[in-house]
């Protein structure tokens, strides 16, 4: 996620810090008896005593990543998917949600010191970060094509590109995609790189470039807020987002998943991602650190 890859380190370096060189989380191995243990319980019976009586889940972002955190425009409210399922998951623990921005190398630091609950902020689920949290994940996302409104050029695949002249944002994610299929490419692209991906969609719109590969979520909030571009429906190198948790707090964990759940079944989960036309990166199921909770 090209946001993303600029605080990855910094968060590794805190996460590391805090575990002592641990590997996996030590609550991975009690993830099905989580599940098994909230059988026949509501998420809201599964709210551990200390944050029922704050009356509030509070979680963290940072914002800058639509239209998964943002700001409404003009004001400092925070709206977008992680927001707006955020609170539907308290709504379902019996909680209100309270929504803090704060620095992304911050979040899980902030969540070890107890200054938030849960974290929500377009994370990776990765091993590394299992180190210290656990993850409900909720989110699955990766590299999309972009192109011209109509599809001119006709593109479908990563092959399509080779040949062509493309532009792809510097230091992304999305730009190691585009590399690494050039380098299978018999007839080579011209890859142009961009400051960041409006940028890049500027030179579609002048007819410099045929195609880019942006983050799907933003490929798709981009393509329905101009009109002027269409995205493919294949996604590349996706991988899971997670709702971040402290490992020590397994009770919690739990309620989440259960929460996400109960969502899933009832439609909230997938009218959050509807309002912001990323139904497609759904999770199939209730996932637990990439594992199916039950």
């Amino acid at each position: 996620m090209t946001k993303r890859l600029y605080s990855v380190i910094a968060v590794a370096l805190a996460v590391s810090a805090f575990a002592g060189g641990c590997g996996r989380s030590s609550s991975e191995t009690d993830v099905g008896a989580g599940a098994a243990s909230a059988a026949g319980k509501t998420a809201k019976d599964l709210v551990p005593e200390a944050v029922r009586k704050t009356g509030e889940l509070r979680m963290a972002t940072s914002e800058g990543y639509p239209p998964m955190e943002m700001y409404k425009p003009g004001t400092q409210e925070l709206t977008g998917v992680d927001p707006d399922l955020a609170a539907a998951i308290a709504a379902k623990l019996g909680l209100k949600a309270k929504v803090t921005n704060a620095a992304f190398d911050g979040l899980i630091p902030g969540l070890q010191a107890g200054r938030w609950d849960v974290v929500m902020s377009s994370m990776s689920d990765t091993e590394e970060r299992r180190a210290a949290v656990d993850f409900v994940d909720y989110f699955n996302a990766g590299g999309a094509i972009m192109v011209k409104k109509g599809n001119p050029e006709g593109i479908k695949t990563l092959e399509d590109l080779c040949g062509r002249t493309v532009v792809l944002a510097k230091g992304s994610s999305n730009l190691a995609i585009g590399q690494r299929q050039d380098e299978k490419c018999a007839k080579k692209m011209q890859i142009m790189q961009s400051e960041d991906a409006p940028t890049g969609l500027l030179s579609i719109d002048s007819g410099r470039a045929v195609a880019t590969i942006v983050d799907s979520p933003v490929a798709a909030m981009y393509a329905k807020d101009t009109g002027k571009y269409d995205v493919l429906t294949e996604q590349y190198d996706a991988g899971p987002w997670g709702i971040a948790i402290d490992r020590r707090n397994t009770a919690l964990r739990d309620a989440v998943a259960k929460a996400m759940q109960e969502l899933t079944a009832d439609g909230g989960y997938k009218a959050v991602l509807e309002k912001y036309s990323v139904e497609s990166n759904a999770v199939p199921e209730v996932m637990v650190n990439t594992k199916p909770w039950k």
